[in-house]
């Protein structure tokens, strides 16, 4: 049975993501700091699982070049969901299934 999450752990959650994007960028907490003055002290808590202030957070998302997903937290209700995919991924594709040789045989043929 799937069970929800509690907020913390979408804060923790959160907060370690944060953190795997940080380091891919090679930013160090420093570097977050001086690029978005929000303290050493608040992006540790955050990637430690404590919560910051909204503000913080989004101007933390913005510095980590992250600025697009933020609408995905909210999503617009009046457009639907194939608004949200990546158009330049599924134009012109089409899924075919591949069939080997034709094995079928009609049953006065075994």
């Amino acid at each position: 049975m799937n069970k929800l999450k509690g907020y913390q752990e979408y804060i923790k959650e959160l907060g370690q993501k944060i953190k795997i994007y940080r380091v891919m960028k090679e930013m160090s907490q420093q570097d977050l700091e001086d690029k978005t003055g929000v303290s050493k002290r608040s992006i540790s808590r955050l990637e430690q699982g404590g919560s910051v202030q909204l503000e913080n957070l989004l101007k933390i998302l913005l510095a980590l070049e992250l600025g697009d997903n933020i609408d995905l937290l909210v999503p617009d209700q009046t457009k639907k969901p194939s608004y949200y995919l990546n158009k330049t991924d599924i134009k012109n594709k089409r899924v075919r299934k591949k069939t080997e040789k034709n094995d079928f045989k009609w049953g006065d043929e075994l």
